[in-house]
């Protein structure tokens, strides 16, 4: 039943999804900060729930025109339990938006494989990545991204490779002014400090970095069977996935580079999704698909629950 209801992409699956999540997002501040004004800002909190609900609309359009799923909504549903996961996520709004501006960079780059307006997707995307890194410095990490998919597609263009330092340079003149006028000039020095967060004494110790192997080790064991399986139908998907994976790497790398906290896992969870959802997709017997969503509901609720007793 679950299965066949998330398997096509209706328009009520993103309701359904949206609003469990902005019911999901409000038990979570009720139980954290008990909604009091001096903690809770909420214009901010709204602002906040119309990015979530921007990104599983992006996710659901990622997935339609890349292709990087078959059409259904389970990389939405996946993306929903993977907060509910890691609920402390929700708490850094840095990495709410942080991973809006990553997402929209992903598809861009997504979309270079079509080999049309090469030069403008690798603007947006290294511009929209540079915009990320003003949330988290260590965003700019997504740049490798970037040269890499410029030498899979079109990498014998050179102007293609001068594009990304001009996306940087126009960031740059655009933050310095608008520093410039609010009298912040000392921004750059103090946001852009890239330092290692796993260096940081009880790094490894933090159960929210046992949490992030964990989880990192089983996206990285589902990821090996569905390049395994897409090897052997062949096709375009294997090297939109290797992206894909790409980018989940990356995401882990920034995740262990910025802090103990979870909230850097958020970038991490699209690219996780897509791969739950092209193992999910694998599996043909519709009584084990079911077990399988069940198990993959339970656990995120139980994740959850057992974070609020800590």
């Amino acid at each position: 039943m679950i299965s066949s209801f998330f398997g096509k992409t209706k328009p009520i699956n993103y309701i359904v999804l949206s609003v469990f999540l902005f019911l999901f997002y409000g038990l979570f501040l009720m139980l954290n900060y008990n909604l009091e004004p001096d903690y809770v800002s909420f214009p901010l909190e709204i602002l906040v729930l119309a990015v979530f609900s921007l990104t599983l609309f992006l996710i659901n359009q990622i997935v339609k025109t890349e292709k990087v799923t078959e059409f259904s909504s389970y990389a939405m549903l996946f993306f929903v339990l993977l907060l509910l996961a890691f609920s402390k996520t929700l708490a850094d709004k840095n990495a709410i938006f942080t991973n809006l501006f990553l997402l929209l960079a992903l598809w861009r780059l997504l979309a270079i494989r079509s080999i049309k307006n090469v030069k403008h997707k690798i603007f947006d995307a290294s511009f929209l990545i540079c915009i990320a890194s003003l949330f988290y410095d260590w965003a700019l990490l997504f740049l490798i991204l970037v040269f890499l998919v410029i030498n899979v597609y079109d990498g014998k263009t050179v102007k293609n490779w001068m594009v990304p330092p001009v996306a940087i340079l126009a960031v740059f003149v655009l933050t310095f002014t608008c520093t410039k006028l609010l009298g912040a000039l000392d921004f750059f020095q103090s946001h852009y400090r890239f330092q290692f967060g796993f260096l940081t004494d009880g790094f490894f110790s933090e159960k929210s970095t046992t949490k992030l192997i964990v989880y990192s080790l089983l996206v990285g064991l589902l990821a090996s069977l569905v390049f395994l399986k897409v090897r052997k139908k062949g096709g375009g998907k294997l090297l939109v996935l290797r992206i894909v994976f790409l980018a989940f790497v990356l995401g882990v790398v920034l995740s262990f580079l910025k802090s103990a906290d979870s909230g850097p896992t958020l970038i991490t969870m699209f690219p996780a999704a897509v791969f739950f959802t092209n193992f999910l997709e694998g599996i043909k017997k519709e009584r084990l698909k079911e077990i399988t969503i069940g198990l993959c509901i339970a656990i995120p609720v139980l994740l959850f629950v057992l974070e609020l007793n800590l």
